[in-house]
């Protein structure tokens, strides 16, 4: 599926599963569009708020959205990865 999937990463820059995620991403040679969290600001900050919240009840990282929410993936969970994208 990861071959003409669209995938999203939203993460935060602190978080230690959020980097586990983005490395099992690179790892598996997955593209993807990454964004952390807490480097933004402003209304760019409430924009990406507002998207990862369209699929989530709360923020809560890290978030991969797999084709505007076919899948979404909340949370280091490899199994889910796997199944998904790998």
């Amino acid at each position: 599926m990861a071959g003409n999937s669209k995938v999203e990463f939203y993460g935060l820059s602190t978080c230690g599963w959020c980097k586990k995620t983005k490395q099992w991403l690179d790892d598996n040679r997955i593209d993807y569009e990454s964004v952390y969290v807490d480097l933004t600001q402003g209304e760019e900050r409430e924009r990406i708020k507002d998207r990862v919240l369209q699929f989530v009840s709360r923020l809560s990282f890290p978030v991969v959205i797999v084709n505007d929410g076919a899948r979404v993936i909340q949370g280091y969970k490899v199994e889910e990865l796997e199944e998904c994208l790998g």
